[in-house]
């Protein structure tokens, strides 16, 4: 497992490293309290990702066209 924070990870570095707790636990080949520490890191994993995933929706759904379909900024998202 990586020594980076879960809160700290990117998207991609959290998605690569829950494919591989996947990985070991689909193999079954780790001792049960391994199991379980695991288990605890993709939950906290799947979060992550789940979390950045919603901020880039955000982002996008915030991007404002003009008349032609064309980007020409964006408006303030709610909450942020």
């Amino acid at each position: 497992m990586s020594e980076t924070p879960v809160a700290e990870m990117s998207f991609e570095e959290a998605m690569a490293e829950l494919e591989k707790v996947l990985g070991q636990l689909e193999r079954g080949d780790v001792a049960l309290d391994e199991s379980i520490a695991l288990y605890e890191r993709g939950a906290a994993l799947k979060a992550r990702c789940e979390t950045k995933l919603k901020e880039a929706e955000e982002k996008v759904a915030a991007i404002t066209l003009d008349g032609d379909g064309q980007p020409t900024g964006t408006k303030p998202v709610e909450g942020l």
